[in-house]
């Protein structure tokens, strides 16, 4: 009678010894890709960092550093052309903000309470302007303005920058309205509330979060925003990337350097309190804000 033995214990210890190895190897980072990233980056942000050196050049030069001054954040502070644009692009971000913010949280409830095929076909036109060159909507808008006979102006650049960015409000809010218990605002009903009592005193607290990140990233996106702008506005007075484009093509100023600088750490500040805005909530934060979750 032949016994069975049972198979050795050494031998998956000596396999597992041999396949270390090779899972090691597998998990080296290959350096090219780290020197492509590392170039892709240094190509990327070298010029605003050039920018933002030249910003505090103490001399007028813009190819030679000559030590650092805040000569021309102060001429920026003086000028008035450039602080009556500013001011213009200022009211222009609040204002799109807060309209792109209520008719987006009300596209979003929408979207997700509408269980027809025309709330999925909206859904799909809502995306429409986030796959459209922004070139190809500021024609359209410009187009639009002039075959209505209505003069470019300030409003004009506020109408059609809340059409742009009410996609974006949806498409953060659309996924949080849609991960909210319909039973929560049913029950409230139960305990006597309207249909608009429920929303009020229900759903939109707790879409408050998102509601706030949504319309502080807005509020980033419309001011740094330019070709939007260029098409829809009008003479005088005109948002300060439009002016700063103006500027440019008559030779740049140092002056622009550091008007570009402030835009860009505002810029910054903004879309990091957006992204950190849900943590303040006891929320998931970060870039899952983009997707909604």
């Amino acid at each position: 009678m032949t016994l069975l033995r049972a198979p050795s214990p050494a031998l998956p210890e000596r396999t597992t010894a041999r396949a270390r190895p090779r899972r090691g190897r597998a998990q080296r980072r290959p350096r090219v890709l780290i020197a492509v990233t590392a170039l892709f980056f240094a190509l990327l942000y070298l010029p605003i960092a050039v920018v933002g050196l030249f910003s505090f050049n103490s001399q007028k030069s813009l190819t030679v550093f000559d030590g650092f001054s805040l000569r021309w954040y102060r001429a920026f502070a003086h000028d008035d052309v450039l602080l009556s644009s500013l001011g213009t692009s200022l009211r222009i971000s609040l204002v799109a903000m807060a309209g792109s913010v209520l008719l987006g949280v009300a596209l979003a409830l929408g979207l997700v309470r509408c269980r027809t095929r025309l709330g999925s076909l909206a859904g799909l036109i809502m995306l429409v302007p986030l796959i459209t060159p922004e070139i190809v909507t500021g024609v359209a808008s410009m187009l639009l303005f002039k075959g209505l006979g209505v003069p470019l102006s300030t409003g004009t650049v506020m109408l059609a920058e809340i059409t742009f960015s009410i996609s974006y409000v949806t498409v953060i809010l659309r996924s949080r309205v849609a991960a909210l218990n319909p039973e929560v605002e049913e029950a409230a009903m139960d305990l006597g509330a309207t249909r608009w009592q429920a929303v009020r005193l229900v759903t939109l607290p707790a879409l408050l979060p998102a509601v706030l990140a949504s319309a502080v990233l807005i509020f980033a996106l419309v001011f740094d925003d330019f070709v939007l702008a260029y098409f829809t506005t009008g003479v005088d007075p005109q948002p300060l990337s439009v002016r700063i484009y103006s500027a440019i093509r008559f030779g740049v100023q140092p002056t622009i350097n550091a008007v570009g600088t402030l835009m860009l750490a505002g810029s910054i500040a903004l879309i990091a309190l957006a992204l950190f805005i849900p943590r303040l909530f006891g929320r998931r934060g970060g870039l899952d804000l983009l997707s909604g979750k």
